[in-house]
């Protein structure tokens, strides 16, 4: 397999870098899907493609958005197989992204929304050390608790590649996180087992096993990737580890309920209407 992470010969790398972005930030800002973004940046370059994450990121930071985290994605060997990757994705969590605390996540915001349920992990310390591992990143996690990602795309009928979807934040949408705790002497997220129910019929299933066969293997991936990134992962932030099951879609009005063996449960009520207009 071609290493995804080299540059392909795209002729002004900034201006398909800057078409890409204001494409996706189009999209996004008036609730209508676009076409795929490879035809700007190619089917396998990641590199270019992360420098439009950054861009549409840097923008919405820039009005005033605030990052609190990570998210990383394809951590499923099957979903990897299906866009031609042999590695994980990540986005960047924003404050505005956070629809814990909301009585109804709001459906006026998705495009073409689905759920995974994951662990996410919050940290406690830095993890900008030279020599990352297994222990060192289990080490500085404060806590864990059972999460919804809300995973979304701008790209219509999510016909995407690797580099479309790293280009649009890993496919980022929204998140909510569960009220339980759980410190990581507490529970084996590897051992996790979950269940999600759509309008109380279970409509997903999975285990830890299922996120790149450990969820700490994934943060782990995570903080070296961040750390090289030049933007390391830092105490306070989270981390949505990986799916531990399918994708189940979400449209308007309907209910979700993820249980987690260890980690207790986190539901979400979608808002019931799309926006008129």
């Amino acid at each position: 397999m071609t290493d995804v992470w080299e540059p392909t010969a795209v002729a002004n790398r900034e201006a398909a870098v800057a078409e890409a972005a204001v494409r996706l930030t189009r999209a996004a800002h008036d609730r209508q899907p676009c076409a795929p973004v490879r035809d700007l940046l190619g089917a396998s370059d990641i590199s270019l493609a992360y420098a439009v994450q950054r861009r549409v990121i840097g923008d919405r930071i820039a009005a005033g958005a605030r990052v609190v985290g990570r998210k990383i994605g394809l951590t499923s060997e099957s979903v990897q197989r299906q866009v031609g990757v042999d590695r994980p994705d990540f986005g960047v969590l924003l404050d505005d992204m956070d629809v814990t605390g909301l009585p109804a996540v709001p459906s006026d915001r998705l495009l073409q929304p689905r759920v995974e349920a994951e662990i996410a992990f919050v940290l406690a310390e830095d993890l900008d050390d030279d020599d990352l591992d297994v222990e060192r990143v289990r080490a500085a996690v404060g806590h864990a608790v059972a999460a919804l990602e809300i995973v979304d795309s701008r790209v219509a009928d999510w016909d995407i590649a690797i580099t479309d979807t790293v280009a649009d934040n890993a496919s980022s949408g929204l998140f909510v996180l569960g009220q339980q705790q759980v410190g990581v002497g507490e529970f084996e997220p590897r051992g996790v087992t979950m269940r999600l129910y759509a309008d109380g019929k279970l409509a997903s299933e999975g285990d830890g096993a299922a996120c790149l066969g450990d969820p700490f293997a994934a943060l782990l991936w995570l903080a070296r990737t961040a750390r090289e990134f030049g933007d390391p992962l830092r105490a306070g932030q989270v981390v949505l580890s990986g799916a531990l099951g399918p994708l189940v879609p979400t449209p308007p009005g309907i209910t979700v309920r993820a249980e987690m063996s260890g980690l207790g449960s986190v539901t979400a009520t979608f808002s019931p209407k799309e926006r008129q207009g």
